[in-house]
């Protein structure tokens, strides 16, 4: 709801500057608030800031203290799987630029320079303090009305011992949710001789060359780097908790002879075999987890209040806002299966215009049951815990944007966004690479609607647009 109180300025520590991060501060900082955001990496793009080096992190992502030396899970041949034309902020479209990747489905370079370019455009590199990792944040006076509360934030430089210690009126949590491996527990996995990693440490294919490899998992980075290793590797056994998977990586493991998939792994012998819950077994050198990633927050103490359940952050009201800690705490970047850059920027306005005093958010005992609601109905579906925060619905979507006068999206948007998953679930080796009549259809209603138009006319036309057989590889 609005309110008509007066426009208040806080101080607001932000806490990565990935997508979610960036257009956050850019939002705050129009409400007119005092904004500094941490960044642990030496540059922006969180996620997308591609670090082929993972030397010193641990194959299985473990960490005794909570905190990662590597942030980024990119491998080297990553591609985007949404169309650059549906991703992009609203007021800075994701145009193709001179001498850069032009296809439509480019690579995790691209878009780490499209963050780059939001950045400068907007003036956000001042506002950020890099290699800086956010040690603890804690409420400086736990106990008082939240209107009053205060965060200590300790941040630490690279390379200086000291840690800093300053206090801000509200955090806003930007970290992101693709860092932190999730890895199941699997009986004799301790003692297994052969080489185990979690997909966060994996880069590139050619020291898996010859080998034997398990993938366990079926989701996208499972399916990209099978597509990989089966070019390398002897063979490539994917073990999947459930046999119902996608069509398109049901047509790549029928494409390679080397290629085969099983179900659940019961256990790993010491000899090297892995054996299937259906009782066939293989002899393999390497295991590779392709088994997602948890949401952690090693830094925040609540008191308890906000905790992370298997996989579920809560409570949060619209994966955001904790009932009794809000608008001084919020979360920014939780969901998946959205469109990602317009819903975080809504999120960022949302934000700053609560701190600011121009919106107010309902009674803590109403948000409160709004998110029982929202558990119980996931619940009844028999939904696990852990796809809590997987959106896939672009209803909620445009009724999450619409609390901050953000239209819905466009119709050519969500035409194409559904389009490239239809397309991968028929052949994952060339869906980001071939478009139909319908395709054409929506991309032209992209090229003249305002948002492409918004920064001035567009220096290339549909033709030169299309796919070529330089860039199909």
């Amino acid at each position: 709801m609005v309110s008509v109180r007066p426009v208040q300025m806080k101080r607001v520590c932000v806490i990565g500057a990935g997508p979610a991060g960036l257009v956050a501060a850019r939002e705050l900082r129009k409400e007119g608030h005092d904004v500094v955001v941490f960044e642990q990496n030496h540059d922006v793009g969180g996620q997308w800031l591609y670090q082929p080096n993972t030397e010193g992190e641990d194959l299985l992502g473990r960490s005794e203290d909570g905190f990662l030396r590597v942030h980024s899970s990119m491998y080297a041949s990553l591609r985007l799987r949404s169309s650059r034309e549906i991703m992009g902020y609203t007021d800075f479209p994701f145009l193709v630029r001179k001498n850069r990747d032009p296809r439509r489905f480019p690579g995790h370079e691209e878009l780490y320079l499209y963050l780059r370019d939001f950045a400068e455009h907007f003036r956000l590199r001042e506002m950020i303090r890099f290699s800086t990792r956010v040690e603890y944040v804690g409420m400086v006076n736990y106990g008082d009305p939240v209107n009053d509360l205060k965060w200590t934030v300790r941040s630490r430089e690279k390379g200086v011992g000291k840690a800093a210690e300053e206090v801000f009126n509200a955090v806003v949590v930007a970290t992101g949710h693709y860092s932190h491996p999730s890895v199941p527990s699997i009986k004799g996995m301790d003692s297994w001789k052969g080489k185990q990693l979690h997909s966060h440490v994996y880069r590139v294919p050619e020291s898996f060359r010859g080998e034997k490899v398990v993938i366990l998992g079926k989701e996208h980075s499972a399916q990209d780097i099978g597509m990989e290793l089966v070019k390398f590797s002897k063979e490539v056994h994917f073990s999947v908790r459930s046999n119902e998977i996608s069509g398109g990586l049901a047509k790549l493991i029928s494409k390679h002879e080397n290629m085969r998939l099983h179900p659940k792994i019961d256990s790993l012998e010491e000899d090297g075999r892995v054996l299937f819950e259906d009782g066939t077994t293989i002899k393999a050198d390497t295991i590779l987890y392709c088994t997602g990633y948890r949401y952690a927050f090693p830094f925040l103490d609540t008191k308890g209040i906000v905790t992370v359940d298997d996989g579920r952050v809560g409570p949060l009201y619209e994966h955001t806002f904790p009932p009794l800690l809000s608008p001084s705490l919020s979360f920014s970047g939780i969901p998946r299966k959205i469109v990602a850059c317009p819903f975080f920027e809504a999120q960022a306005r949302w934000i700053a215009q609560l701190l600011s005093g121009k919106r107010t958010l309902p009674p803590p005992n109403e948000m409160m049951r709004s998110i029982k609601e929202f558990y119980e109905s996931r619940d009844a579906t028999g939904l696990p815990k852990e796809y809590t925060h997987d959106i896939a619905d672009f209803e909620y979507c445009d009724n999450y944007a619409a609390r901050v006068g953000f239209p819905p999206l466009e119709g050519w948007k969500k035409e194409l966004c559904v389009s490239a998953i239809i397309k991968s679930e028929a052949d994952l080796e060339t869906f980001r690479d071939t478009w139909d009549e319908n395709d054409e259809e929506q991309l032209r209603q992209a090229f003249d609607s305002p948002h492409f138009k918004q920064l001035g006319p567009l220096d290339f036309s549909l033709n030169a647009y299309r796919p070529t057989q330089d860039l199909v590889q």
